[in-house]
């Protein structure tokens, strides 16, 4: 085999590991954005960029690269003016997914609601896909100690927005 075979083949097998690690988690990120039916689409358009810019993904930190990434696809993708309902949960969300369930409470998203877009981001990220201090950190494009003052700045604001009466 060549060299340059050898490549390729290493590149597939990195490629269909990240593929079967992570397009589900980046297919309900989008999802729980309110990507709709464009979800799909959208997963696929993260994943090619993936492919492209294979050697930019941190080993080790794939699926916080995949999130900015998507973050970034789906705000390009609203920019172009395909309408897509941010306040909106996905008409057939996932029965399954808790995340999902929690926001149907009108309380939780009257709470959300009144908080800023950052806020909201770096919550459902900690909340709705688990990420916290480097992960969180690369997802958001700052550094860890940014991370964790907006972290602990926006649960304090959800404190507040929760406590505030209607």
């Amino acid at each position: 085999m060549s060299d340059r075979a050898e490549r390729l083949s290493d590149a597939e097998d990195w490629f269909t590991t990240l593929f079967q690690d992570h397009a589900d988690a980046v297919h309900r990120y989008l999802l729980r954005r309110g990507a709709g039916p464009e979800a799909e689409d959208l997963t696929a358009e993260v994943l090619t960029v993936a492919w492209r810019r294979r050697s930019d993904v941190p080993p080790g930190a794939e699926l916080p690269w995949l999130y900015r990434t998507a973050g970034y696809v789906l705000a390009n993708h609203r920019r172009k003016g395909r309408p897509m309902p941010v306040a909106e949960l996905p008409d057939e969300p996932d029965p399954d997914d808790p995340a999902l369930r929690a926001v149907q409470d009108d309380q939780v998203r009257r709470a959300l609601a009144g908080l800023s877009a950052r806020d909201r981001e770096v919550l459902l990220l900690a909340a709705w896909e688990g990420l916290n201090g480097a992960d969180l950190a690369a997802v958001l494009g700052i550094g860890r100690g940014g991370a964790d003052a907006a972290l602990s700045r926006a649960r304090a604001r959800l404190r507040a927005a929760w406590s505030t009466p209607v």
